[in-house]
């Protein structure tokens, strides 16, 4: 096993390394000109499988469909990126991956166009998108396209034995003994916290709105002790997992599928008190091609653009139409129904995270969660 963990590290410290020049090309090159002049599509996405996922399925497809070339920057989720660029000389992007609850922040801020429904296609048999689409898919200034879901992953090295079954034994610190790698952001933490009080499903967000639900949440948080190591970049924690740092993980799905298939990790995800999300795309104002990004949103929620990217990574396309055609993974073959956060035997016990509410309470609950922090002697810088 201990073999078997270092060559997994040293592949993802290579794949690291190889990445991060990937990554500094394209800060290089991003929104500059082909020597031709053609436009360049600059996007604004998560990195590592998720984008590999990404390029094979919509980035590179849509080049060779459009002849326009895409250059990629990475970052971590929430807002600060954007509201850097706006104040500076203007997003230095023209589409951006964002979850739901962000992007309903950012629209209410001011920092994104409007986007409408009208633009996407119609399913193969001629179904509207307002039809095909799942509820609550498209807001004033995000459309979705996909269905993530944050989870807690486990070293299955660690517990040979008596394995962790529910989201109480992220808390369980006496019969699941270890460090634990949490995001650096209240999302998740707050809900599972209180899941481990057995507080219902739907219960949840009407708690968390109260001084009572917050103070039981951040209590449950706390009695982790010094066991908590906080992560920012989406593939902190599937790397301390790996690595032997952490025998417990908060993360994205689709990372944890990756490093478990293509990396043979000794990985177990828990699926208890998944956390399910939309991924949207949006279009940040002062964008300087808006009208391409529109084209590229309208191409890379297309039916069978949805349905190839869930071969590569198992997020649930948002488009009934797409979600039915779900097969394997491409390059293993296996079943990728059976890992999508949808799927029935997954979402057992899912939590739909209220976008709305998160944007409602967005400045509140990340400023009572930085006192917190600084409370512990920690800081919190995301946002």
């Amino acid at each position: 096993m201990a073999q078997d963990r270092h060559v997994w590290r040293d592949c993802c410290r290579l794949s690291a390394l190889l990445m991060a020049a990937a990554l500094v090309l394209g800060v290089v090159h991003a929104g500059e000109n082909t020597a031709d002049d053609t436009p360049r599509l600059r996007v604004l996405s998560w990195g590592g499988a998720y984008e590999a996922a990404q390029t094979q399925a919509l980035f590179e497809p849509f080049t060779e469909a459009t002849g326009i070339p895409v250059s990629v920057d990475a970052y971590a989720g929430g807002l600060q990126a954007l509201r850097e660029a706006t104040h500076g000389d203007g997003p230095p992007w023209d589409v951006i991956d964002m979850t739901m609850s962000d992007a309903r922040a950012a629209c209410a801020q001011g920092l994104l166009q409007s986007l409408d429904a009208q633009l996407l296609d119609p399913a193969p048999d001629g179904t509207a998108p307002r039809q095909d689409f799942f509820e609550g898919a498209f807001t004033e200034c995000a459309i979705a396209h996909t269905v993530f879901a944050t989870v807690v992953a486990y070293d299955r090295t660690a517990f040979p034995g008596n394995r962790p079954t529910s989201i109480k034994h992220l808390f369980d610190i006496e019969g699941f003994p270890g460090p634990r790698a949490l995001q650096r952001t209240p999302a998740a933490n707050l809900e599972w916290a209180l899941l481990s009080y057995n507080v219902p499903l739907e219960e949840l967000y009407g708690l968390l709105s109260t001084e009572r639900g917050l103070s039981l949440a951040l209590r449950r948080l706390d009695s982790l002790g010094e066991a908590i190591h906080w992560w920012e970049g989406a593939e902190e924690p599937v790397q301390l997992l790996a690595d032997g740092e952490v025998v417990m993980a908060s993360g994205f799905n689709g990372r944890f599928f990756d490093a478990i298939v293509n990396q043979g990790a000794p990985i177990d995800i828990l699926w208890d008190g998944q956390i399910q999300e939309f991924e949207t795309w949006v279009i940040p104002n002062g964008a300087d091609n808006p009208h391409l990004a529109r084209e590229f949103i309208r191409f890379a929620t297309r039916t069978d653009r949805l349905v190839e990217f869930a071969r590569h990574l198992p997020y649930g396309p948002v488009r009934r139409s797409a979600a039915e055609q779900v097969t394997t993974h491409k390059p293993t073959g296996i079943d990728m129904r059976l890992h999508v956060p949808t799927h029935p035997l997954n979402a057992h016990r899912a939590v739909r995270k209220d976008e709305t509410w998160y944007a409602q309470v967005h400045a509140r609950i990340n400023e009572r969660f930085r006192d917190w922090l600084e409370g512990r002697g920690e800081t919190n810088d995301g946002g």
